[in-house]
């Protein structure tokens, strides 16, 4: 008797494990949201090019352009993740104000790309990204 009581229990709790693996539980299917998309979010490379501008202008506004030539200049932006080297600097006259043009590289998550820029210092002593693109 007692053999058969602990027979039945067993067969009991062996049915109640094994009744999870047939049973009709939750569908995993049914808890799955479809209503979310992947990329729905919009990519910010508009604003990493212009805190690598920023960057760079520092750089070139900090820059000797006569000696660019024989020793290009690194940038890094922490903010982007972006690095490059600063190839060329030209300083011009734009009317009374000083101006240089640039020629970079910047390799960012987006690949290596070269880009060219234009900065100049307005009326009150202040370097002003003019334009920064990346080459064709």
């Amino acid at each position: 008797m007692a053999f058969s009581c602990l027979r039945l229990i067993a067969l009991s709790a062996m049915g109640m494990m094994l009744s999870g693996c047939f049973g009709t539980g939750a569908d995993l299917a049914n808890s799955i949201d479809t209503s979310l998309s992947t990329g729905a979010i919009p990519k910010t490379v508009a604003s990493n090019d212009m805190a690598d501008a920023v960057t760079v202008k520092d750089a070139v506004s900090q820059a000797d352009p006569a000696s660019v030539s024989g020793a290009p200049i690194p940038w890094a932006n922490s903010a982007s993740g972006s690095a490059g080297v600063i190839e060329r600097v030209e300083e011009r006259r734009d009317g009374a104000r000083v101006c240089r043009s640039f020629t970079t590289t910047r390799h960012s998550y987006q690949g290596i790309a070269k880009f060219d820029g234009d900065t100049c210092l307005d009326g009150n002593g202040v370097w002003v990204v003019n334009s920064f693109s990346a080459r064709s």
